[in-house]
Order: structure tokens, then sequence, then C-alpha cells
């Protein structure tokens, strides 16, 4: 009966139970992401890539990256949220050298925003189930960009890094990536220069400083 009660409590305690239905809208982006499995060569040197908009659009990764290859497994929109129900089946089939991570649509000053400490919450489920598959591979989380279009909830924002990048600095094989400061203005607001229109999304001058500062991280804990 006591082995019964632990186990209910871990399932009903489970975010897979609690955001249940978050994942039916992304299924054939999923789909999608899956089938290039079958066409993309395997490369146990590369690093793969989960996240949001901002990996899939990241056309320039290759060079922007170099020497590091990459497998890109972004799909636009993407929370924490609902890549719960995605990780094991985006990261299972790649033996790689590492995993890069970047979702920043948790908090984004909408009323079903989550709560820094829930979106921590998820970012270690995460972790586990990468470890299900990838016991000992780096991860690396990549710092949610401060942008104008989000800027009114950045106070938030800025705490959920800093959650995670706790997080991270206190397990092993777990890397955060520092990004906030190299898009800030002289006077400590985003840098519009650094995206286009939508002030959200990275502009090539903006992904070649992305790409700049995560390839320091891997230079640094990779090598």
């Amino acid at each position: 009966m006591r082995y019964f009660l632990i186990f209910f409590l871990v399932i009903s305690c489970s975010p897979l139970k609690k955001y249940e239905g978050t994942a039916e809208n992304w299924e054939n982006s999923i789909d999608a992401l899956s089938i290039l499995n079958t066409k993309q060569k395997k490369d146990k040197k590369a690093i793969l890539f989960l996240g949001s908009s901002s990996i899939r659009l990241w056309k320039s990764i290759e060079q922007d990256i170099m020497p590091y290859k990459s497998i890109r497994r972004g799909y636009g929109g993407a929370r924490y949220t609902d890549l719960i129900h995605f990780t094991e089946r985006l990261v299972e089939p790649h033996d790689v050298m590492a995993v890069a991570i970047f979702v920043a649509n948790d908090i984004t000053g909408n009323k079903n925003d989550l709560k820094p400490k829930e979106v921590l919450k998820l970012v270690k489920y995460i972790v586990r189930s990468i470890r299900k598959s990838h016991k000992n591979k780096p991860i690396f989380f990549i710092e949610t960009t401060p942008t104008s279009s989000r800027w009114k909830v950045w106070d938030q924002i800025a705490n959920t890094n800093d959650l995670i990048n706790n997080f991270c600095s206190r397990n092993e094989n777990l890397f955060y990536i520092n990004t906030r400061n190299f898009f800030l203005s002289s006077n400590g607001t985003p840098n519009d220069d650094y995206f286009v229109k939508d002030k959200l999304h990275l502009n090539r001058k903006g992904y070649l400083v992305w790409g700049r500062i995560i390839r320091k991280s891997f230079d640094e804990n990779l090598n």
C-alpha cells in the first residue's frame, strides 16, 4: 500500500499530468523534426540544439559556431510546458557531444505566464528526461535574451534565468550560457540593433553575437 501511494504521488505530481493538454498543437512540428532524423547524417561530434524559434530560424548556425557541428530541433513558439512531452523523443535518437537548449516563451507578459519557480521545475524535469538516454552528456541552457517586445516582464524573465543558472551551477555537466549583457544598450535597455522588426527574434548581427557567446562556452566546457 505504501509503495502504491508513493507511485500515485509521483504520477499525480508529474508535470506531464499537469500540462497534459499542451502537446497537441505541436505534434505535426515534432513529426516533421523526427523525419529529419532519417535524412540528416548522424554525427557523434555534433551538438543537439533544442528549443523555440530562435533555434529553428538559426540558418547560419554551422558557420556561427564553427568548428562545432550542430543538429537543430527547434519549433516555433516552444514552451517548456510542451517540450517536456517531447524531450525524450527529440533527444534519444541522437548520439551527440552535448545538448543545448533555448526556450523563451513561458513568460511573455501573457495572462497564462508561468511563475519563475514553475519554469525551473520544468527545466529539472527536462534534465531528468535527457539523462535517461544521455546520462553524462553536457547540457547547456542558453539564457533567455532581453528584448524590447517583452521588456515589461524582464524582471520575471531575469529571475527565471537566475534560478536556472543557479541550478546548473550546482549540478555536474550542466552549464548555463549568460547572454543578457551582450544584448543590452549602455542605458540598460535591449539593443534593438540585434533584432528584426518584431524586436523579439535575432537578425544576422544578433546571431553573430549569440554564436560567439555560445561557442565560447563550448570552448570552455567541452575541451
